[in-house]
């Protein structure tokens, strides 16, 4: 008997009520997204991640790379090829929940920036329609520009976004506050109730919080030409298995 399809937004609720992740202890399960490269384009994968970082279009500097033949939970990284795990931003809806701040993740999709300038999504996929991760679905469509962004501050970058209850809008303020502090990066814009956000509208009573995607890295080594098989929301990781990038 097959399992019935599983909605991303179902998916994503999922994994959210698993996370333990405590930053103030630097302890506890993330969510993670695995890309696979060819072995021989690590270093130059390194190179670029580094420098999205930098640019502020990652979400964290926290990172796992297995070599051939390692195991990442129950996936084994093939021959010829390393595996990049990076933090997945559904880790912050994650969050959020467990600090008793209710949300709807909305979707994810591609945002025009302008000299380092969030200005609105020109596309998204709706999370409570389809069953595929938006991300990875716009990654293999080839519209990011992301290196565009990183050196000329002009392009298209991947992000996403959710929504939160007015009535806890000092909370989560507090908590974005708090991650930013510990080098939890990547938010991109905080609305105001009642009224969209970079162009996608909010629920009544609700405020969008717009966030860069954690795949954004990957597509930029992906725009490169080099071969790049992202899968988002991948699965939990305990935080402790992933190192810094200054490490690399």
């Amino acid at each position: 008997m097959h399992s019935p399809l599983k909605f991303t937004n179902h998916r994503i609720e999922e994994y959210a009520l698993r996370v333990t992740y405590r930053p103030e202890e630097d302890a506890g399960t993330i969510i993670y997204n695995l890309s696979l490269i060819e072995s021989h384009d690590l270093e130059f994968a390194l190179s670029i991640i580094k420098e999205a970082h930098k640019a502020g279009i990652t979400i964290s500097d926290r990172i796992l790379i297995a070599a051939p033949g390692e195991q990442i939970g129950d996936y084994t990284v093939p021959d010829g090829k390393h595996a990049v795990c990076t933090m997945c931003s559904i880790t912050l809806d994650a969050l959020l929940l467990r600090r008793g701040i209710p949300i709807n993740p909305i979707g994810g999709g591609i945002v025009e920036v302008e000299g380092r300038v969030p200005r609105r999504f020109t596309s998204m996929i709706l999370y409570r329609d389809t069953t595929l991760d938006p991300l990875e679905v716009l990654i293999s469509q080839e519209t990011t520009s992301i290196l565009d962004v990183m050196r000329r501050r002009d392009g298209n970058i991947l992000a996403n976004i959710r929504e939160c209850h007015m009535e806890a809008e000092p909370l989560m303020n507090t908590v974005l506050d708090e991650l930013t502090a510990m080098s939890f990066s990547g938010i991109l814009d905080v609305g105001v109730p009642n009224v969209p956000l970079l162009g996608v509208p909010v629920s009544p009573q609700y405020v969008g919080v717009a966030m860069v995607g954690g795949t954004n890295a990957m597509a930029a080594v992906k725009e490169t030409g080099r071969s790049v098989v992202t899968k988002a929301l991948k699965g939990l990781i305990d935080i402790r298995e992933m190192g810094y990038l200054e490490d690399y």
